[in-house]
């Protein structure tokens, strides 16, 4: 058994470290998801064969780096990240083992003392596997340990009904194609041309959650389909007498589909098919935007940095590097510099296509979750700046990107950062809010010489008069506790308070409701209150009253609340609630009485 998970572990921690290498990280969906599988069952088996209880798969990359990095450079490239990416997948999963084993051994103690059945039941065994990630085969073995067995066809028939949940929430209803021209393929030629007269080839009907759609296949197409982070052109099919909205393109097994909501009245006849040329040129501006950032990424932080993921829409661009730490302002600064400053230097692209051994020749890096052929194209921007692999449409110019702003920088995965960005009109959008609020602030505050010096005596007088109204609250508190004191009544040998109190925080209410718990014994108290305009109750009891008179704080406040049109809950002893009716507070009050009467 232990040669086995020895060879287990060593073949899964060479394939997870390739694929991270290559750039596929785990994940809950498509090729990641297989990478996190594959993960998992490495560490079950050190987990079950070799007792192992804490991250070992991370200890072994050195190892691996050290026996294969000679004849995989990348593997040595990336050691860091693949090193820290496991380790952050491997402590994620062993938190779930604790949780599953928790709940597991809870369930197996309670069957092995009701000694009822000897069977876990199935719908458990899901549970555990589908809400915690706990493997169905762990759950097994520790079952087998209490003398229990799982009811294994219940947790196939519960996998099943999960699997037919998914399916029918991501169902796609699809007719046949409808062939109008036969042997004839789909000639593109979006990268020069925005507008062209084109047939249909063959189109089908799509039904997805109860929508209907159709896709289409042209001869001739301007519109470039989804591919290599970049969204699909959207646009218009049009004759002499109707204008059909293409809102989506993609690529299926090679061929160009456009997406439309409804289908020409007559599919045979010319259409004139219409790219919507701003948005694709918004798009065009962050696609160039985007490799102009890696370069700068790359000399500012290092050339560790590698593209791990993208989006590019006419709205702004996303790009997900490796990198191990957030980057700092002065670094964000740096790298909005250099690209703006390759904008303003009105840079012409250069796109060319060549065999992709030319191509690495040139020092072209390839995106990420690309696959490609013998021959590429290669997009450069200054040969000593940007080469890039790349399909997408890019401008002629970088003057035609306006500007670039950084809106946001972010942690994704262990050692993968994102950078979310703006350019052209959006970036001018955003400048223009931000002054525009600027300019609110200084008129606000009667037009400053030093704007940030004046928010921060703003900042500070705030926290002074904070403590101002705290130390008044206090004061107001112990008077009102004095009061309560001297009427609180006796009955049934239980000190009885239900008063109605001016005291507008919730924070001084608990306060002072734990002191009267602490001066009175024993206590059932209750006090009523408006806070920020909403009705207000807490509720305290006594220890001994909930253990001796099996009084529940929580279940009482639900029943109080009624009365304020509201809900709560809380601790057996302690517990509060909120309404709107602050009129019902007396009769909540006159209510809680009853509770020892």
């Amino acid at each position: 058994v232990i040669n086995i998970a020895m060879r287990v572990i060593a073949d899964h921690v060479r394939a997870i470290s390739f694929a991270i290498a290559d750039g596929q990280l785990p994940s809950n969906t498509g090729a990641g998801y297989v990478i996190r599988r594959i993960l998992r069952r490495a560490v079950r088996y050190g987990y079950q064969s070799l007792n192992l209880r804490d991250p070992f798969i991370c200890r072994l990359v050195p190892v691996l780096v050290n026996e294969m990095g000679e004849f995989f450079p990348e593997l040595n490239t990336q050691k860091e990240l693949i090193a820290k990416v496991i380790r952050e997948e491997e402590s994620a999963f062993y938190r779930t083992l604790e949780t599953g084993l928790k709940k597991i051994d809870a369930i197996c103690i309670q069957l092995a003392n009701e000694k009822k059945s000897k069977t876990v039941p199935g719908k458990e065994a899901f549970e555990l596997y589908d809400t915690f990630g706990f493997p169905f085969d762990l759950t097994a073995l520790i079952a087998r340990g209490y003398g229990l067995e799982i009811d294994e066809e219940e947790f196939k028939k519960e996998l099943e009904k999960q699997k037919d949940r998914s399916r029918a929430a991501t169902s796609l209803d699809t007719d046949d194609w409808v062939e109008l021209l036969k042997d004839v393929t789909t000639n593109f030629i979006g990268y020069s041309e925005l507008e062209s007269d084109a047939k249909i080839i063959r189109y089908r009907k799509i039904k997805s959650k109860g929508k209907e759609s159709f896709q289409l296949v042209l001869d001739v197409t301007p519109f470039y389909a989804e591919s290599g982070g970049q969204v699909g052109d959207t646009g218009w099919l049009e004759t002499a007498n109707e204008k059909v909205r293409v809102y989506d393109t993609k690529k299926e097994n090679g061929v160009i589909v456009h997406f439309t909501d409804k289908l020409p009245s007559d599919p045979s006849k010319m259409l004139h098919a219409k790219v919507d040329a701003e948005k694709r040129a918004l798009t065009a501006d962050n696609h160039s935007a985007t490799h102009l950032l890696h370069a700068a990424l790359r000399k500012v932080l290092g050339t560790h940095v590698e593209q791990k993921g993208s989006l590019v829409n006419d709205e702004y661009l996303r790009f997900d590097f490796s990198h191990f730490q957030k980057m700092t302002d002065e670094e964000i600064a740096e790298v909005e510099h250099i690209v703006n400053e390759k904008i303003r230097a009105n840079i012409s692209s250069v796109i060319r296509e060549m065999a992709i051994g030319d191509a690495k020749k040139l020092g072209a890096m390839a995106l990420f979750g690309e696959k490609y052929g013998d021959v590429v194209r290669v997009v450069t921007f200054d040969e000593n700046y940007s080469i890039e692999l790349c399909g997408g449409t890019h401008v002629k110019s970088t003057g035609e990107i306006g500007f670039f702003k950084i809106t946001g920088e972010s942690a994704i995965a262990a050692g993968i950062r994102r950078i979310e960005a703006i350019t052209s009109v959006k970036a001018e959008q955003f400048l223009h809010e931000q002054l525009h609020t600027m300019r609110e602030i200084r008129e606000a505050l009667k037009n400053p010489k030093d704007l940030v010096k004046s928010v921060q005596q703003l900042l500070e007088e705030k926290s002074a008069l904070e403590k101002q109204v705290d130390a008044l609250l206090r004061q107001k508190a112990k008077t009102i506790k004095s009061e309560l004191i001297g009427k609180a009544e006796k009955v049934n040998g239980i000190h009885f308070i239900a008063q109605k109190i001016d005291l507008g925080s919730a924070e001084a209410i608990k306060d002072l409701a734990f002191e009267l718990r602490n001066q009175l014994d024993p206590l059932f108290l209750v006090l009523g209150a408006e806070v920020n305009g909403k009705a207000s109750l807490t509720l305290m009891i006594s220890d001994d009253l909930v253990k001796e008179k099996k009084l529940n704080a929580g279940q009482i406040i639900r029943d109080l609340a009624k009365e304020i049109q509201g809900g709560g809950g809380g601790q057996p002893f302690f517990a509060t609630s909120g309404g709107s009716n602050v009129a019902g507070i007396p009769k909540a009050l006159e209510k809680a009485k009853a509770v020892i009467s």
